[in-house]
C-alpha cells in the first residue's frame, strides 16, 4: 500500500511540475538586500573556512581537502548568484523574451552580445553548487571511512 501511495504522489508531482529557475528573483527591495547580504556573508564564511582549514593543516588529510574544495565551489557559487541577482534586479539591462517552451532570446541594447552571454552563464549557478555538494559528500564519506579504519 505504501508503495502505491509513493508512486501515485511521484506521478502527480511529475505531471503537475512547473518551471523552477536556478536563480530566483526577489520582489521587494528589502528581500533582495538581505538576500544579497546573505550571499556576501556566506562567501566570506567559505573564504574564512578555507583559510582556517589550510592554517590548521587539516588539508593534508584527503577528506578535509575535499571539504576545502567544497568551500571553494560554494564561495564561487555565492559570487555567481550575487552577480546574477545584481543583473536581474538592479541593472535590468538584459532583456529576454520567450520563443516557445524551450527557447528564449536574450539581448542587451546597450552592452552588445557579451552581457547576454555572461548573464546566461551566471544563471547556470548549479555549475558551481553541484560540484560543491559532491565534494562535501565525498569529503564527509572519506572522513568517516578514515575514522572507522582507526577503530
Amino acid at each position: 500500500m505504501k508503495r502505491k501511495v509513493f508512486w501515485l504522489v511521484f506521478i502527480i508531482s511529475l505531471v503537475s511540475a512547473s518551471p523552477a529557475w536556478a536563480v530566483q528573483a526577489h520582489g521587494a527591495p528589502e528581500g533582495l538586500y538581505i538576500h544579497q547580504f546573505a550571499h556576501v556573508f556566506f562567501a566570506a564564511a567559505m573564504g574564512i573556512f578555507m583559510y582556517w582549514l589550510k592554517a590548521s593543516a587539516l588539508t593534508t588529510q584527503p577528506g578535509w581537502r575535499m571539504i576545502r574544495y567544497c568551500a571553494l565551489f560554494l564561495l564561487l557559487w555565492n559570487i555567481d548568484a550575487f552577480a546574477a541577482h545584481f543583473l536581474d534586479e538592479n541593472l535590468a539591462i538584459v532583456s529576454f523574451e520567450r520563443n516557445g517552451l524551450l527557447h528564449m532570446n536574450l539581448s542587451s541594447e546597450t552592452q552588445g552580445p557579451f552581457l547576454p552571454a555572461l548573464y546566461y552563464f551566471l544563471k547556470m549557478d548549479h555549475l558551481w553548487c553541484v560540484p560543491g555538494m559532491v565534494f562535501l559528500y565525498l569529503g564527509l564519506r572519506r572522513i568517516l571511512a578514515d575514522q572507522q579504519a582507526k577503530e
